[in-house]
């Protein structure tokens, strides 16, 4: 597969999951890097059709039956010509499959083998089942997110299995990649959410050791407790975020705002409550539009609260490319960028079993077929991930 991006000519085998592990392995084959999905008869991802699963772009897929009696021997002929493997099964999984990590590294000891869990390979928690809400909740991640007198603010799935999953995974396959062609050894990554999770916090515990974060909700500097830092609605129902945090942009920021001469001083705590009233009442003016063209050549740090279906109009957005259309699907552009090696948006979302055959040509694996022999009702579900 021809490819570019810095990691072209890294090959990687990825055992169909949904969430963390395809998210992470589309980052590594947005960088460039010959991934192919090793998708089970009747499919196992999210709940839309396969060709909007843009998890999946960038991907070759075959389709092969692990149940199978010569499942996992198609499958360890790939991992024999992979450097990295990802897999989301619960502990135990993979190795009763055959494909384990004693299994693929007999086969190539230089293979990186990456294990995305939620919970992690041991622990208590190991064998149960769970999501991204449950992950972050144990963490403290959850509980700190949020209004003081509400219940905690769901960031959909993007602090637990993206952020603490999906890219600490990748982190720790390129890492392990390095380690295994400086030395030829290859290992096993165990990316489980809740450390990852967990390690995002790193400086909030220090700022809390430190006595300078209280543990709850919305009484800090960056969690909504600030009125310098938050979001405030308009006239017309819209929202403008205000990260006005240093003095020179708080400066500039109440003057644009038009309440320089009546704001309590930023540093006065005790009336906090009475400037963020005079933000709010402020705010509430104008239009969401409106504020946004007043604070567009400002350092005051505002920026106007847009929908996803927004986003890809925004002036600066649009013009750096930060979505791409391809194939009728508006979506994030690969990131981060590269100046000598940049990657793209090859192929849209792999279809299972759509290249079987170039993979064997490609990969040298001339006895490898699809397998598409057992319905998806039939599937056993100890297969399942956790994230």
């Amino acid at each position: 597969m021809a490819g570019n991006g810095p990691l072209a000519g890294v090959r990687v085998v990825e055992l169909a999951g949904i969430g963390p592990g395809p998210f992470a392995a589309m980052l590594l084959a947005d960088l460039g890097a010959d991934v192919v999905r090793i998708d089970r008869p009747g499919g196992a991802g999210l709940a839309i059709q396969a060709e909007y699963d843009i998890t999946n772009r960038n991907k070759r897929s075959v389709v092969i039956d692990l149940k199978a009696a010569d499942g996992p021997a198609r499958v360890l002929d790939l991992v024999e010509r992979a450097d990295l493997l990802i897999e989301g099964y619960r502990p135990g999984v993979a190795e009763r499959l055959g494909v384990g990590p004693e299994q693929c590294l007999t086969r190539n000891p230089r293979l990186v083998f990456g294990r995305m869990t939620g919970w992690g390979q041991e622990g208590p928690l190991a064998q149960r089942a769970g999501h991204d809400i449950g992950y972050i909740a144990i963490t403290g991640t959850l509980g700190m997110i949020g209004k003081p007198d509400e219940a905690p603010a769901i960031p959909a799935n993007l602090v637990g299995d993206f952020a603490g999953g999906s890219l600490y995974l990748v982190v720790g396959l390129l890492a392990a990649l390095q380690h295994a062609r400086t030395s030829g050894e290859g290992q096993v990554v165990d990316a489980a959410i809740v450390d990852g999770a967990t390690h995002l916090s790193s400086m909030i515990h220090g700022m809390m050791a430190a006595g300078g974060w209280q543990d709850r909700r919305g009484a800090n500097l960056l969690d909504g407790g600030c009125p310098f830092y938050g979001t405030y609605e308009t006239s017309d129902g819209g929202y403008m975020a205000v990260g006005a945090l240093e003095q020179q942009f708080y400066d500039e920021f109440v003057t644009v705002l038009g309440i320089a001469d009546k704001a309590p001083a930023r540093k006065d705590l005790a009336r906090w409550g009475e400037l963020r009233s005079a933000i709010e009442a402020r705010f509430r003016t104008r239009t969401r539009d409106e504020w946004t063209a007043a604070f567009q050549d400002s350092d005051a740090c505002v920026a106007p609260v847009l929908s996803l279906r927004e986003a890809p109009d925004h002036p600066h957005l649009k013009e750096r490319g930060t979505f791409v259309e391809h194939g009728g699907i508006t979506q994030p552009a690969p990131a981060p960028r590269f100046s000598a090696t940049p990657s793209a948006v090859r192929t849209g979302p792999a279809l299972p079993g759509a290249h079987t055959a170039e993979v064997a040509r490609d990969w040298d694996v001339p006895g490898l077929t699809d397998d598409r022999r057992t319905p998806a009702a039939d599937r056993p579900t100890d297969e399942k991930e956790q994230a």
